[in-house]
């Protein structure tokens, strides 16, 4: 195992830490934390918005992993997608989760304690999911990518450490606002409940590794430093028997 700063064996393999709860995402809502040295794989997941992005740097920089964020920038469905739901929703699944398959890959080949922003297993347990279920994803789109992720799923190890943020749904529609995003602004609290309750259920079966659920709502980690040591506080006491 490869050991993280200050003798911490960290492997963060999707680390989103600040949409929680809300499993709120569209193109990736909701964060997950992961990490601790697994076996040769260093890498966390964080999940999450606005605080995603700056609690990843943060968290980061403590523990001295590199970063690595999910791809909004460049993805070129998400406008798409966000306009034409129905007719976008499979090309949009099938890119985040190539994205994040060679993205573990390369985590596990670097041997670098890194903190990842989202793990594989979320767009298959929830997104993808959630829009069939919502007649956006055609039964056979659905069976398809089901099976691609199936196949891709056998060949990956899980985080070593999945650290979840719980966030209310106010709390989640505040941090999309704060973010910016144009093509997030028409997403509905009808939609982001939907997704919160797939996370809640997702979460509640979680048992491929280590978990660790942190309630954000009253929890300001950017702004407030003394917030971030309870996160810090919170990983550490987790990672210590790992």
């Amino acid at each position: 195992n490869n050991r993280g700063a200050e003798s911490h064996p960290f492997i963060g393999y999707n680390f989103r830490i600040s949409e929680l709860n809300a499993a709120v995402g569209l193109a990736q809502f909701r964060r997950i934390d992961e990490f601790l040295n697994i076996q040769k794989l260093n890498y966390t997941i964080i999940r999450d918005s606005l605080q995603k992005i700056e609690g990843i740097s943060f968290i980061a920089k403590h523990y001295k992993w590199e970063a690595q964020l999910e791809d909004v920038v460049d993805n070129p469905y998400l406008d798409d997608f966000y306009n034409q739901m129905e007719r976008w929703s499979f090309n949009l699944q099938v890119y985040f989760l190539n994205s994040r398959f060679r993205q573990v890959m390369q985590i596990r080949k670097s041997g670098k304690d890194i903190i990842q922003d989202r793990t594989i297993y979320e767009d298959a347990n929830i997104f993808a999911p959630n829009l069939h279920a919502m007649g956006l994803m055609t039964n056979r789109d659905f069976d398809n990518y089901s099976s691609l992720f199936n196949l891709m799923e056998s060949t990956v190890l899980p985080p070593d450490l999945l650290i979840y943020l719980r966030s209310s749904i106010p709390n989640l529609v505040n941090q999309i606002h704060k973010r910016g995003r144009d093509y997030e602004n028409s997403i509905s609290i009808d939609y982001l409940s939907r997704l919160n309750e797939r996370y809640e259920a997702w979460i509640h079966g979680y048992d491929k590794g280590p978990l660790l659920i942190i309630d954000v709502d009253d929890l300001d980690f950017v702004e407030n430093e003394e917030d971030l040591k309870v996160v810090i506080n919170e990983i550490d006491s987790k990672t210590s028997s790992l």
